[in-house]
């Protein structure tokens, strides 16, 4: 089963008894799951059983679910807010006496938001249920279509780690085999500096010089951290073959990877050692940005 991303989108609509509605959701990426929920005045019953609906389906992503809805052809009464009405009057009446002018029209109090608005068809508790029900059905057909989307963007994701891990795993074997790490070149490249602090002061004790010498070569030996970049690779491709979200443990294992990249950088005692590890180093930056799209 491929990975999931956090990216995307579905919409879904249906239609009960003259009411026509439409599912819209939008998702990306986030830490955590936030859900966020715009429903039009006298669909607030919505907002628990569609809230449930993201829990089921998703883990992590920042959801954005819309609702509109349309009557069609069906009778509309026009309703007016009596209480906003009063209270604008009043307020233009005190405004009209301290500034002057003439009165406001009708027309122009009735275009203030709020004052007029089309009335809700009454709907008794049998039919709201019945109603809520329909729409849930519906909304969980747009997160079943959104879990689609998401799975198709999570097999790029996954496609593209795979290269990402593939170019990482090939820098850690050149690490691994690099010339400059062989008894021979460490011998060789001690043995030289070893002769120029001779050189400069004939008073050194040698004896002491050579155990130093193994000590910082001891120091320098980068086969733990390889081993360990050897370890995180593996792990990091049986997660891309996971079906569980792996977003959160890919993240921990990208910061391992960069943490081991950094020691090899630290320890390296040749240059070309060094643009490995600068190398690595980038590649794990670009895996680690793919990563924070996974769920």
């Amino acid at each position: 089963m491929p990975l999931s991303s956090m990216t995307g989108y579905a919409r879904a609509s249906s239609a009960l008894e003259g009411l026509h509605w439409q599912w819209e959701i939008k998702s990306v990426n986030g830490k955590g799951l936030d859900v966020r929920c715009r429903l039009p005045p006298g669909f607030e019953t919505l907002d628990l059983p569609v809230r449930e609906l993201a829990q089921k389906n998703l883990k992590r992503g920042n959801i954005q679910i819309g609702l509109t809805c349309d009557r069609g052809g069906a009778e509309q009464k026009l309703a007016i807010n009596e209480t906003a009405l009063e209270q604008v009057v009043v307020l233009a009446e005190r405004l009209r006496e301290r500034l002057g002018g003439s009165p406001p029209q009708v027309e122009t109090l009735l275009a203030l938001r709020g004052v007029m608005d089309v009335a809700a068809p009454f709907e008794d508790e049998t039919a709201v249920a019945r109603r809520d029900k329909a729409m849930v059905k519906s909304a969980e057909e747009a997160f079943q279509a959104l879990a689609v989307t998401r799975k198709a963007e999570g097999a790029k994701l996954a496609a593209v780690l795979g290269l990402h891990l593939d170019r990482i795993e090939k820098l850690v074997v050149a690490a691994r085999d690099n010339p400059a790490r062989t008894v021979e070149a460490i011998r060789a490249r001690l043995a030289e500096q070893v002769a120029r602090l001779m050189e400069t002061n004939a008073s050194f004790d040698r004896d002491r010089l050579h155990q130093e010498a193994v000590l910082l070569a001891t120091r320098a030996d980068i086969a733990e951290e390889i081993d360990r970049l050897f370890a995180h690779i593996e792990a990091a491709r049986k997660l891309l073959l996971s079906s569980e979200p792996a977003g959160r443990q890919l993240d921990f294992l990208s910061q391992e990877f960069n943490r081991e990249a950094n020691t090899l950088c630290s320890k390296a005692s040749d240059r070309s050692l060094t643009a490995i590890g600068l190398e690595l180093k980038t590649v794990i930056d670009q895996m680690r940005e793919q990563v924070q799209n996974i769920e």
